[in-house]
């Protein structure tokens, strides 16, 4: 039987399709080609925004008509956090929860034999330890993500994932040492670490996300370390000089942001003030010449007033970030900002949407000039088009380069040429 995986959202969200897909292959299934009808249709959702609900029934409706007679089965955080609003969605034959995902096989079979729907949604509980995934490979991929942490205890007033992940828990070093020395066996050159609050990892285990860093950079078969977002307050200046000894670390860092006002992020609950935001920018750029700052900006949040989100554009501005993900605040069932007052009108957050991305994309852009001219070790993808291959320099900058050799999964030194669009077109440095 032919099974296909859909997955919405993070980083984390896609090493998580990837290990139930693999337990079902181990299982007995095949994965269906990219035109081929499916079987089996699992849909990995998000729950991060009410957009993200609207997803993950649109894909549901779209899986069942392109996959007639398929068993459709919805798991991760949407029916997590929201469990009856989920079992409502009756194009899904089997509905679970993220917590666990190793009774995705039995109950697909269960499904088969039975043909009586399946809704299994277990809660977390507190003291429950870290879920043991392990993926061997990534489909189509070049690089491959590395789950080490799962959930969030810090409860930001406007964030449901906390009740849908969980509280924090970490892989053991054991098993992370074990799954990136398989990685790097495979072939891949390039890991990205992920968690849902990554630098919380080890905090229920008496370690530390340099612990997990180090380990992952001894791996000989791995080239580079990434990280996913970060908390930045958690990024103090001995764990900056710490992570600076790490060659193999990409000097890429997603800070989570979220405002650039101080009043603001009192009323989400964030940990940090501006200062100390500027502060660890600063830290991090001296710790790491030309790194790349990436983050996410929220605009609309309940009671920005225009002078706040005015402190908040001025302050992307000044932070000149490589890359932003400006979204509109989205008000989430369950959440202490739900019932806050002076919610701001849809028509006000996308005017401030519209303002944020202008300004970001600006600093964009004069982040990747900058880089006009320079050397960098490139890890190439794929083809984007015929004779056209993209890939990602340390600091992740896209990078495109013509060739007609088969570049991907393989490093190259380029020169950066030209900025296009988003991408910098690049030509290969060779021996003369």
């Amino acid at each position: 039987m032919k099974v296909k995986m859909i997955t919405l959202g993070c980083k984390v969200n896609q090493y998580e399709s990837e290990a139930m897909l693999e337990a079902l292959l181990q299982g007995g299934f095949q994965e269906a080609g990219p035109q081929e009808e499916a079987d089996v249709v699992v849909v990995n959702s998000c729950t991060v925004t009410a957009t993200s609900d609207q997803k993950v029934r649109q894909t549901l409706r779209r899986a069942k008509r392109e996959n007639p007679g398929a068993v459709a089965v919805l798991t991760g955080c949407m029916p997590q956090a929201f469990p009856e609003e989920a079992a409502a969605l009756l194009d899904a034959d089997i509905v679970l929860g993220n917590a666990r995902r190793a009774d995705l096989l039995p109950r697909v079979l269960e499904y088969l034999s039975s043909k009586q729907r399946v809704v299994d949604i277990a809660p977390h509980e507190n003291g429950e330890k870290f879920e043991k995934l392990a993926v061997s490979a990534f489909h189509g991929r070049t690089r491959a993500f590395l789950k080490i942490e799962d959930g969030c205890d810090r409860f930001c007033s406007y964030c449901i994932i906390p009740y849908a992940r969980g509280r924090v828990r970490s892989k053991s070093l054991e098993d992370l040492r074990a799954e990136v020395d398989q990685l790097g066996a495979a072939g891949y050159q390039e890991v990205v670490l992920t968690g849902i609050n990554l630098p919380a990892y080890g905090k229920d285990i008496g370690l530390h996300l340099c612990d997990a860093v180090e380990a992952a950079c001894e791996a000989p078969g791995i080239q580079r370390v990434r990280l996913g977002s970060l908390e930045p307050e958690q990024l103090t200046p001995p764990v900056i000089a710490r992570m600076a000894r790490q060659e193999k670390l990409c000097p890429q860092f997603h800070l989570s942001l979220q405002s650039g006002c101080d009043e603001t992020l009192r009323r989400m609950n964030r940990h940090y003030t501006t200062g100390e935001y500027r502060q660890i920018v600063r830290d991090l750029r001296r710790a790491f010449p030309g790194c790349a700052i990436t983050t996410d900006i929220m605009v609309g949040f309940a009671g920005e007033t225009q002078e706040e989100f005015e402190a908040s554009l001025a302050f992307a501005q000044e932070m000149a970030f490589a890359k932003v993900h400006v979204f509109a605040y989205s008000r989430r069932p369950g959440t202490r900002a739900y019932t806050m007052a002076d919610q701001v009108e849809n028509r006000v957050k996308e005017e401030r949407s519209r303002r944020m991305i202008a300004v970001t994309k600006a600093t964009q852009q004069a982040f990747l000039q900058a880089q006009v001219g320079q050397v960098e070790e490139v890890l190439f993808e794929q083809q984007k088009a015929r004779g056209l291959w993209e890939g990602y320099t340390p600091n992740y900058t896209h990078v495109l380069l013509p060739s007609g050799e088969d570049l991907g999964g393989r490093v190259f030194p380029v020169r950066l040429v030209e900025v296009q669009g988003e991408s910098v077109v690049a030509t290969l440095v060779t021996d003369t």
